[in-house]
């Protein structure tokens, strides 16, 4: 019988509060302590999972002998907490982003690799059974040749968020999905990005993607939305998969000219509706599974599902993303000038 994992979170806000929760519930782990600036809160999160509570990260990572730490803290932060959690010899996840540049993320994984600890990174997405199965759907070539992925992912507005904007907080969650399905790098892009109610980032995201493998990708994403919604599409030769973040459901649209065809013989028959059916999916809470996860890697001395370089590979993309679309902002702006000057 192996010894209880040592768990620690710091930032036990809205997201923390859900790691410790997990921790706490989860067998062969003990959560041990959790820290937040926020005495109240700590004191408060402390008392409810019967652990120790700080106000000082530093001070809990002296103090407690811990096996594994989520880092749930702002965007900003990732880099200075993540440095010390890795100094200090433990193991560590860090919800996404990874850090709030690239430069940051590759520092981490170097300095994780040369202290030897598991570092990963919070995509929780990819524990989502719904994309699970979806996933081993398209490895058995069950659509067939893909044509076109769609992401939505579009909600109210988050009030807690205000260091980054949807492009660094939901379309990593995007970036990182699309990578997992497709396994093909974007050769282009077309990004356009608005602000309407942050004060100081971009709450809407619409893009085209093309991919290398000749699939076209689109994402509609905002918090401007006054209903949450989280879903994928793709389209391919045999019909469609359209898989639901929340509900966990995966359902399969066929294309009933395909039915029985090779896509030569499609190609000459076209496209007509067929059955819809709804895939079996066991309904799990991908958190629980994410740190189930980390904690047996961190066990047995297993490379995380999430890797650091996934992170940094996802972070990338929607810098990529933010770049492409303060470039198209500036050519609509010059061609407004230009119009505006022969008028």
């Amino acid at each position: 019988m192996h010894a209880p994992l040592r768990a620690g979170v710091i930032g036990v806000g809205s997201m923390g509060r859900n790691h410790a929760r997990v921790y706490a519930s989860m067998e062969g782990v003990e959560l041990a302590a959790v820290s937040d600036t926020d005495p109240t809160t700590a004191t408060h999160v402390g008392a409810m999972y019967r652990c120790r509570a700080y106000t000082n990260y530093r001070e809990m990572l002296e103090e407690e002998h811990l096996d594994l730490v989520s880092i749930v803290v702002p965007t900003k932060h990732h880099f200075e907490v993540a440095r010390e959690v890795i100094d200090h010899g433990v193991s560590l996840l860090i919800e996404k982003p990874i850090a709030a540049t690239v430069m940051d993320g590759q520092a981490l994984v170097e300095a994780a690799r040369r202290k030897g600890v598991l570092l990963t990174v919070g995509h929780i997405e990819r524990f989502n059974p719904a994309i699970i199965a979806l996933k081993q759907q398209l490895d058995n070539h069950e659509l067939g040749q893909i044509f076109q992925i769609s992401a939505r992912r579009v909600g109210p507005f988050p009030a807690r968020i205000m260091d980054v904007g949807v492009a660094i907080d939901l379309a990593t969650h995007e970036m990182d999905i699309l990578n997992y399905l497709l396994g093909s790098k974007i050769s282009r892009m077309h990004v356009e990005l608005h602000r309407h109610l942050h004060r100081s980032h971009e709450d809407l995201l619409s893009a085209v993607l093309r991919f290398e493998n000749g699939v076209v990708g689109i994402l509609d994403i905002n918090w401007l939305t006054p209903t949450k919604i989280r879903e994928l599409s793709i389209i391919g030769e045999r019909g469609m998969f359209v898989a639901n973040y929340l509900t966990q459901d995966l359902t399969f649209y066929e294309n009933d000219e395909c039915v029985g065809k090779h896509w030569p013989a499609l190609a000459t028959m076209g496209v007509s509706e067929g059955r819809m059916i709804r895939q079996k999916v066991q309904r799990r809470e991908p958190l629980f599974e994410e740190l189930r996860a980390f904690s047996e890697a961190v066990r047995h001395g297993r490379p995380p599902v999430v890797s650091g370089e996934d992170g940094i590979a996802a972070l990338a993309m929607a810098h990529e993303i933010v770049r492409s679309g303060l470039v198209s902002q500036n050519e609509t702006n010059l061609i407004e000038l230009t119009v505006g000057a022969a008028a």
